[in-house]
């Protein structure tokens, strides 16, 4: 054999691996019942902020850290806390989508936040709407 096909089976083969490699290690949709029957595997959960629950935030004590309450889509409740600041706007949000795992302590460890917050272009009769619209009032 060539070195040429040596190199190239032994590119497709470093491919095939690194495909691989990230499709074991991809995260999936899901919610607070499945990420807590599968302890420390990563998970996507989706769901709505408990506003009537108080938030965990120091920022003296520990800008790095924080605390809230989250019911995901099939009513299913649990204390998310986030390895990170607070994020701006985070009471607005319409729905929002937490990545991390369920700890061994109960609690689901969160690494990210995504939040769907509402869009002032939802009102197509908001003054904002109106002038992208160019309809002068």
């Amino acid at each position: 054999m060539k070195k040429t096909h040596i190199l190239g089976i032994a590119l497709i083969a470093i491919a095939i691996a690194a495909i691989l490699s990230t499709v074991a290690d991809s995260s999936t949709y899901s919610d607070f019942a499945d990420a807590a029957n599968n302890v420390g595997k990563e998970f996507h959960v989706v769901g709505k902020l408990e506003k009537d629950k108080p938030f965990e935030y120091n920022p003296q004590a520990n800008a790095n850290l924080f605390g809230f309450y989250m019911k995901d889509n099939k009513g299913v409740e649990r204390k998310v806390l986030f390895n990170g600041s607070k994020p701006q706007d985070f009471e607005k949000s319409e729905q929002i989508v937490v990545v991390g795992k369920v700890t061994e302590k109960g609690y689901f460890a969160c690494s990210k936040i995504l939040m769907k917050c509402p869009s002032k272009y939802n009102d197509p009769n908001s003054q904002e709407m109106k002038e992208f619209n160019g309809v002068k009032s």
